[in-house]
């Protein structure tokens, strides 16, 4: 059998000498024989050598293949026989360049160093991976002799992007999905193995291995948000008119309990933070790209005593690493496993959340504010899907979303669906059973401002367990109805006092409840010109210190005249809350209408309701909230034109303004993630702090790698 050929590069002197077999002398076969055609750099001189080489060595065609393929790149060839002395020839040594170390020589086919470099440990530009041997992905190598992963290229393609993302290039020729690229497919070998060295093959039963929190550290995290507070919660209440007649009743009265979380200035409660992350195949390309510099950033605005664990999921779930404190070591090592995460699989979402919400309950010590983030980007493909019931929460065709939430969870999730394929029937689900809030991602380049949106809020947590209680100041007095939105209230069967679970607060987060009480006639509790209709408590934990604050009981009074005049004006407080509340109820019958089949009710719901609301109170005081209110509607009719554009967007938009509205709290919504946007009412200080640094740190070039972000912030 003939040995495979060793190629040198071509320097501008003779080929060594070959081994006799199969020629008679040294001089018939080299660059200065005369038998020889001399190597020069055009294309006509080459194809003439090829095909003499090919007419002397007819035997060998399968290997002169790639003789064919060396000699494109002016290389000479130096082949030994079978039974010769395997060892390179003298003359070889003072052919390399100096600065070229020297190899031990083998008779295999060897390419110059610039070339297989590009096929080693080169790495895809656009997602950050590896392009190695053995992990089963296409290359796509350019016309610049830039290589990247077919999908990744394909997507980048797709966004009308036409240069090469290294040199900028423009490209004559681009891939297309579906098309044979030029590349080069490695097949991994079954079963299939994790490219991710830093996940453990073997997950341990009991996820008790969280690393022990720092006390010297859990009270201040120079890495984040300058944020903590010395001032109480403020609680204020206000009547929906200021006076009632003495000799009237109302059946119906409203009351507003207005709550504003303290401001915060340098010191902040540390955060446990599980982030489950969809990896299917459906995020390769530009959406895993994303996904990694967006938790690059979280990593990078986390502080030392915060604790992060990373879930990941396609046909199956895996832990990353378990919780740890996100040091200047435990964020390289984050950032490096983050980086290492290949899209492929499946989509299984349930399984991925129940091991995030396991990490959770398995922890041996816990920090003060805990909360879960959930990415996905498709449907749940291990889950039964079908239409909704909007009365019980499950499909029509058997599959209850709640069913997805572990039992038993009592940290919030807070859900983003990525993109226009995601299930966002589901994804609400989920956020609303577990008190979190759900974000629409619709465009790729925000998913960085929608993470920091929310971290800059969990970041700035001051009122845990915040509840408030409502009594009745006499027996004649009795409490309607809690308009709460998704917050549980709670009645008491004689209605005669009440309970509302606000949970946790953000620094500078507002919350408003509407009570709705009854007015009797002139009472024993009426003194003066005033009746006391309402007592209002709160109670809360102190995040920093875990001590429990009770605020003083405010007072709820009315005033009492023989007649009421044309000053007796309705509150515009409580009509903006109003406004609020109704419009979240015409987004969800709209919705319910949608589903249904009927996008032409659904848009007359919307359109009626706006009309109502251009009349209201707040309204026509020009009130911010109402004027975001309107633009929202007006928004989701435009989504609901067509059922493809209901199911591309509209659903997801109006879920996510559903889940705002009813906690009272911003949500990411296509791109209204921006400060300036009327959707974001709800949009705190250290959100928009937060958001100021996603887009600063999006200004810098898209080659920035992650580790380069886990550095600390210098001031």
């Amino acid at each position: 059998m003939p040995a495979t050929p060793y190629i040198q590069p071509h320097h501008h002197h003779s080929l060594p000498s070959l081994y006799k077999p199969p020629f008679k002398t040294p001089d018939q076969f080299s660059c200065n024989s005369p038998t020889f055609p001399k190597f020069n750099s055009t294309p006509t001189s080459n194809t003439y050598i090829i095909q003499q080489f090919l007419a002397v060595f007819s035997k060998m065609e399968s290997k002169w293949r790639k003789v064919k393929m060396a000699l494109g790149s002016n290389f000479c060839v130096y082949v030994p026989t079978a039974d010769a002395d395997v060892s390179p020839p003298p003359s070889d040594a003072a052919m390399l360049p100096p600065a070229t170390p020297r190899r031990p020589w083998s008779p295999v086919l060897r390419l110059s160093r610039s070339l297989s470099r590009s096929s080693s440990s080169k790495k895809c530009t656009i997602c950050l991976a590896s392009m190695k041997r053995g992990e089963g992905e296409a290359i796509f190598t350019s016309e610049c002799a830039h290589s990247f992963h077919f999908q990744c290229i394909v997507s980048h393609v797709k966004h009308g992007n036409r240069t090469c993302p290294i040199c900028r290039a423009k490209w004559k020729e681009i891939p297309q999905q579906g098309l044979a690229p030029p590349m080069t497919v490695i097949r991994r070998p079954l079963p299939r193995q994790t490219s991710n060295r830093h996940v453990s093959p073997n997950e341990p039963a009991v996820f008790n291995d969280d690393e022990a929190l720092d006390v010297q550290t859990s009270t201040r995290n120079d890495n984040t948000l300058d944020w903590s507070y010395s001032t109480r919660l403020l609680l204020k209440t206000y009547n929906e008119v200021a006076a009632v007649p003495r000799r009237s009743t109302a059946d119906d009265f409203t009351v507003l309990i207005h709550l504003k979380a303290p401001v915060s200035t340098s010191a902040r409660a540390p955060v446990d933070l599980v982030t489950v992350l969809d990896i299917s195949g459906s995020m390769a390309g530009t959406k895993m790209a994303l996904l990694k510099r967006a938790m690059g950033f979280v990593i990078q605005n986390l502080g030392p005593a915060d604790r992060l664990a990373v879930i990941v999921f396609s046909s199956a779930a895996r832990r990353l690493f378990p919780l740890r404190r996100m040091t200047d070591a435990g964020k390289q090592h984050a950032v490096q496993a983050v980086n290492s995460l290949m899209a492929n699989g499946g989509t299984n979402i349930a399984e991925g959340l129940r091991k995030g919400s396991k990490v959770m309950k398995d922890r041996r010590e816990k920090n003060p504010v805990t909360s879960i983030i959930l990415l996905s980007d498709g449907q749940d493909t291990y889950t039964a899907s079908g239409s909704w019931d909007s009365s019980s929460g499950v499909d029509r065709n058997g599959s209850n979303h709640r069913l997805l939430v572990p039992q038993g969870i009592d940290v919030p999730v807070h859900a983003f669906g990525f993109g226009a394929d995601h299930d966002a029937t589901l994804m609400h689900s989920i956020s609303e059973t577990s008190d979190g809030t759900f974000s629409f991602i619709e465009t790729e380049s925000v998913i960085q401002d929608a993470f920091a949106q929310c971290i800059g809020g969990l970041l700035s947590v001051v009122v845990k367990g915040l509840q408030v209680t409502i009594e009745s100041a006499s027996p004649s007095i009795q409490v309607q109805s809690l308009k709460t939105g998704s917050y549980r209230g709670h009645l008491t069967p004689d209605r005669k006092s009440g309970r509302i679970d606000v949970g946790d607060l953000y620094a500078d987060e507002e919350r408003d409840f509407l009570v709705s009480v009854n007015v009797p006639k002139e009472t024993e509790l009426t003194f003066g010109d005033e009746t006391l209709l309402l007592k209002v408590h709160c109670s809360y934990t102190d995040p920093m210190t875990e001590e429990t604050m009770k605020l003083a009981s405010e007072n709820v009074t009315i005033k009492r005249p023989e007649k009421v005049g044309k000053e007796n004006v309705v509150s515009v407080e409580v009509d903006r809350q109003k406004s609020r509340l109704q419009s979240a109820e015409a987004m969800v019958q709209a919705r319910t209408a949608a589903e249904a089949g009927d996008l032409t009710r659904a848009v007359s719901i919307l359109e009626n309701f706006r009309k109502v609301l251009s009349g209201t109170v707040a309204a026509r005081s020009g009130d911010r909230l109402c004027m975001a209110l309107d633009a929202e509607l007006k928004e989701m009719q435009e989504r609901m034109t067509s059922r493809h554009s209901y199911e591309h967007s509209g659903r997801a938009y109006m879920l996510s303004g559903i889940s705002s509205h009813t906690w009272q709290r911003a949500t990411a919504r296509g791109d209204s993630t921006d400060g300036s946007s009327l959707v974001q009412a709800y949009q705190t200080p250290s959100m928009t702090e937060m958001l100021t640094r996603s887009h600063a740190n999006s200004l810098q070039p898209t080659r920035t790698s992650l580790a380069s972000q886990a550095q600390p912030r210098t001031k």
